[in-house]
């Protein structure tokens, strides 16, 4: 049979569309509910959500430690709790549900709702912080949830969303509202984010990952590399500098994207520089040594052994024959240039740095600014001075849009060492192909429907003319040279009824016609006393039996059968004949 010929991967790839099917339609679902719920219902879950995986922190992040291999347990341990924490912290007091904001002087009302189904890809490298990250804004945002998560860290993940899901469902979430595919291939993932009941994506992973969540014809926030550059100004605190620059890119093994990746230095203290970071644990390789490690650690596509990634300093050496004294926390590689001649110059999820040295600040821009294009770009960077007007011009021309300020890169760039919004999901905006450059929050799940009251009024764009008489614009868009004046001419004064019927009268003989009898009052018959607006058979006959009249005027509506009937007993008269 056909289905014996054909490959087990294509068996695990239909399950995973159909799995990926399947979720999306339940999720559907769910997002019918959701959008229904009420501010507190939401907080509910959410906060149930939060307290439920925060006691799991140290097993999730060993269990995320074991499946990959990548990082260190006890800075796994800090992320989750930044996620089950300081997220949660930072969402809560956010309005999602209704009114969300009165705009008094302008006279808008914002009403949030929610964007629909999120379609979330989760990444290896951080798997179990940032599924706490995305289902939790997602869910506050009142959107249903679908999980795609890489390949090798499955277990890790499955287990993280599942104590959420079970937490939200015991608060009250609609079943459905957080899946997880549990069969993943390539081509499931794909089916997930092109399912007409995804509304939107929240990818994070690498740069192919990132682009399929961007053609997949659906809003995406996707986030690729950083290759953050970090500069050391002359006048900077050296040993913070340092101490900074090595925390961050040691912190979890360097396997977040925003990590330092280069070090850019100012000549006049590169050598008291060099001696900070080997007395803090960095070890510079010789050339020979540089070109070794690159070999090894950078494959022919430009993208990082994933035998390296996430692994110590010490490991790395000795997998790639170098010698490295007890104790070595980072490797930093001299290179002399940016691309495809110095491999060590991409990203790095792994604690190595490139290291570069500039005679200024005005060089070190440059510098910077080929680093971040070779794979880096609007991501992250650093500024380590104390010389505001230097930091300034690194904020005005530098292709980042998270410059971090004297901390490390890692760390301040998802707001837990700086003011930014906290966030696992960072956007890098149009220098890095993203539609938004700010870290990623509920907010950016919400849609925002508005009420716009007039505050002006509409003013037509030229004067016109009404029963004779003319109309002009405002004085006061006269005034504001939007309009231009219209002379007002004065009405003329009116003239006697009778001479009015006798000018009609002459006229119409002279065409031949004559004048009704009908269209006129009898003598001494009963006049109208006003002019309706709708005549209908009834008012006629009402008219006839009183022996009265009934006026027209030029507005009055007459049914037809009306018509016929008045016109027969000639009980009309038009509005302006003298009575």
């Amino acid at each position: 049979m056909a289905s014996e010929d054909r490959p087990a991967v294509s068996d695990k790839d239909l399950t995973s569309i159909a799995e990926a099917r399947a979720l999306a339609r339940a999720a559907r679902q769910a997002q019918n509910r959701l959008a229904e719920y009420s501010q507190e219902q939401i907080d509910a879950i959410v906060d149930a959500m939060a307290e439920a995986v925060t006691p799991h922190a140290e097993t999730l992040a060993r269990l995320a430690v074991d499946e990959t291999g990548y990082g260190v347990v006890a800075d796994k341990v800090q992320k989750n709790l930044f996620g089950s924490r300081r997220v949660y912290e930072f969402i809560r007091p956010i309005r999602t549900v209704g009114v969300v904001r009165r705009v008094e002087d302008k006279k808008i009302v914002e009403i949030a709702e929610p964007f629909g189904v999120v379609a979330a890809v989760i990444p290896s490298t951080n798997p179990t912080s940032t599924s706490i990250y995305k289902v939790l804004i997602a869910l506050k945002a009142r959107c249903a949830i679908v999980i795609s998560p890489h390949p090798s860290a499955v277990r890790c993940i499955t287990r993280t969303v599942e104590i959420m899901a079970e937490a939200a469902a015991r608060a009250g979430a609609p079943a459905g509202s957080i899946g997880i595919m549990k069969t993943v291939t390539l081509e499931g993932t794909q089916e997930l984010m092109k399912h007409r009941d995804v509304a939107v994506i929240l990818a994070t992973g690498g740069l192919g990952l990132v682009r399929a969540a961007y053609s997949a014809g659906k809003p995406a926030y996707g986030v690729g590399p950083g290759n953050a550059p970090a500069y050391i100004e002359r006048s900077a605190d050296i040993p913070k500098a340092v101490r900074d620059i090595i925390t961050g890119k040691t912190f979890d093994n360097g396997v977040l994207c925003s990590a330092e990746n280069s070090v850019v230095v100012d000549e006049a203290i590169a050598e008291e520089v060099r001696r900070e970071f080997q007395a803090q644990g960095g070890y510079f390789m010789a050339p020979a040594e540089v070109d070794t490690v690159g070999r090894m650690f950078v494959s022919p596509q430009r993208l990082p052994n994933p035998a390296l990634v996430g692994k110590t300093a010490v490991h790395i050496a000795a997998q790639t024959g170098l010698q490295v004294p007890e104790g070595t926390r980072v490797l930093i590689a001299p290179l002399a240039g940016v691309g495809r001649d110095n491999p060590l110059s991409i990203e790095k999820l792994a604690p190595i740095l490139s290291w570069y040295v500039v005679k200024d600040w005005r060089e070190a821009c440059e510098r910077c600014i080929q680093i971040l294009r070779y794979g880096g770009m609007g991501h992250t960077m650093s500024v380590h001075s104390r010389n505001e007007d230097v930091i300034l011009q690194f904020g005005l021309k530098k292709p980042a849009f998270r410059i971090c300020v004297n901390t490390p890169t890692t760390h301040g760039s998802i707001g837990l060492t700086t003011g930014l919004d906290p966030a696992l999901t960072l956007g890098c905006g149009g220098w890095g192909g993203n539609i938004t450059s700010d870290n990623i929050s509920p907010l950016h799940l919400l849609n925002i429907k508005r009420l716009a009251y007039e505050v002006r009024p509409a003013v037509a764009a030229r004067a016109t003319a009404s029963r004779g008489r003319a109309q002009a614009a405002p004085a006061e868009a006269v005034d504001r040279g939007r309009l231009p004046r219209v002379p007002i001419r004065p009405v003329p004064e009116g003239i006697p009824a009778e001479a009015l019927a006798a000018r009609i009268d002459q006229f119409l003989a002279s065409r031949g016609l004559k004048v009704s009898a009908s269209a006129r009052p009898a003598p001494g018959a009963s006049t109208p006393e006003h002019v309706p607006d709708v005549i209908c058979e009834e008012d006629v006959r009402e008219a006839l039996k009183g022996g009265r009249k009934l006026l027209v005027g030029e507005k009055t509506i007459v049914t037809p059968s009306a018509r016929e009937l008045g016109d027969a007993k000639g009980i009309f008269v038009q509005a302006g004949w003298p009575s």
